[in-house]
């Protein structure tokens, strides 16, 4: 079968991990990448053995390339996303979806009205950490899961981002920055989510670069940096997320999932591994498990050999849009709790993706 041609537009920090995926999966082929900065993408052409190097109309103007990867800043992923919409491509692009529910819904109904796909990152759920935590609930291995508490506190990323300065405005902050690994990850393990509430509040409202080269400069925070929320799943169970930007340093749990026989400690969900701990009633300690699934270490680009693989062969695609969609709807919803001080329904819903199989060799992607 011919790999499928693989378009990246946005060849910036996160790109290299994508752009190495070709030799990764043997199902794709990233055949050229842009950028709005031509240097920048010659650079990582030569990099990465990529063989074409172009501007973005240039790129979508390429009848030969079916998905275009869009790792842009996250005020432009909707209109990067529907311009390759509009060129006939699916895409696949970098959380979050979009910046707010209108522009979400728009790349979705404009790739339906053409009979194309999207997909959306984070695909660290499809990890051997997350789906050895997915088949451990799936097995009954704590019972019925009851609640759930997850966190991602840190102080951002002015001390280490090269410009930092989109991390403050809409569209990013700890919410939205990294709640979509978090939520994704809760999504694909418990279901979808039927309504939110939550409190939000900007602790620095002005933030110093300490990292170069814009070592010095003022960032004017525009966004709320400390999220605390409150969900309920369709399946009943009650979680709590916590997202900030706000915190020195903690000890809080990053995802533990209680259930009415046992308690599960996951992974970070912004990695793919592990560690992957249980404790229950038969055995009242805390045990390591070993991973179940491959994928154990960097693999982003799974999402995109997987849709890729989906397109071929007609079933969906597992980092899918209505996914993205639902995660997005959550995170506008917490910020629309905090502002109208009540619960807010959730207007979407999506299917839990299918599992991964057990058993696929690295590269592999299941039919």
């Amino acid at each position: 079968m011919p790999r499928t041609r693989i378009g990246v537009i946005g060849c910036g920090k996160i790109s290299g991990i994508y752009l190495e995926a070709n030799k990764r999966f043997d199902n794709i082929e990233v055949v050229a990448c842009a950028d709005i900065d031509m240097n920048r993408a010659r650079s990582q052409a030569a990099a990465y053995g990529i063989p074409r190097a172009c501007s973005v109309e240039e790129l979508l103007a390429d009848p030969g390339i079916e998905i275009v990867i869009n790792l842009t800043i996250p005020k432009v992923h909707a209109e990067v996303a529907l311009a390759a919409i509009a060129a006939g491509k699916s895409v696949y692009g970098e959380k979050p979806l979009a910046v707010n529910r209108e522009e979400g819904q728009q790349i979705l109904e404009a790739a339906q009205a053409k009979g194309v796909r999207v997909g959306s990152a984070p695909d660290t759920f499809l990890g051997g950490g997350l789906q050895t935590c997915r088949k451990l609930i799936d097995d009954g291995a704590i019972g019925q899961p009851v609640a759930v508490s997850a966190a991602m506190l840190c102080h951002g990323h002015e001390h280490w981002h090269p410009d930092p300065d989109f991390y403050y405005q809409p569209g990013g902050g700890p919410l939205f920055d990294m709640g979509p690994y978090y939520l994704t990850a809760l999504v694909s393990m418990l279901g979808p989510i039927t309504r939110v509430t939550g409190s939000a509040r900007v602790t620095f409202p002005e933030r110093t670069i300490t990292s170069q080269p814009k070592n010095g400069q003022k960032i004017q925070v525009k966004t709320p940096t400390h999220i605390a929320g409150v969900m309920d799943f369709a399946s009943g169970v009650v979680g709590t997320l916590v997202t900030s930007f706000d915190v020195w340093e903690n000890h809080a749990p990053l995802i533990e999932i209680y259930g009415t026989g046992g308690t599960l400690s996951v992974p970070d969900p912004n990695t793919f591994g592990g560690p992957v701990k249980i404790w229950t009633m038969q055995n009242p300690q805390w045990q390591d498990v070993e991973l179940t699934h491959g994928y154990s270490n960097n693999s982003r680009g799974l999402g995109v050999a997987d849709m890729a693989q989906a397109i071929r062969s007609g079933r969906p695609h597992r980092a899918n849009g209505e996914l993205a969609y639902h995660v997005l709807d959550a995170m506008q919803a917490y910020l629309d709790a905090s502002l109208e001080s009540k619960h807010v329904e959730l207007g979407s819903t999506c299917e839990r993706p299918q599992a991964l199989p057990t058993g696929l060799a690295d590269g592999q992607i299941d039919e």
